[in-house]
């Protein structure tokens, strides 16, 4: 996916800090089996990194227009 225009990236922004601070509370909970936890933090860590990719594109390509 790539962003298109600010409001998508104001939209991808909050998104990756609500993904962020699950993956924090996650990370400290216990109360799930580890397996299971083990999984959905990867899940959640791919989609950061995606999230935060896709900031880094749209960053690059509007600098560059500037």
């Amino acid at each position: 996916m790539n962003l298109e225009n600010e409001v998508e990236l104001a939209n991808t922004r909050t998104k990756l800090s609500r993904l962020e601070k699950r993956y924090e509370e996650l990370c400290k909970d216990t109360s799930e089996g580890a397996h299971v936890r083990e999984l959905t933090l990867r899940s959640l860590k791919a989609t950061i990194n995606q999230f935060k990719e896709e900031i880094v594109r749209y960053e690059s390509r509007n600098a560059v227009r500037r």
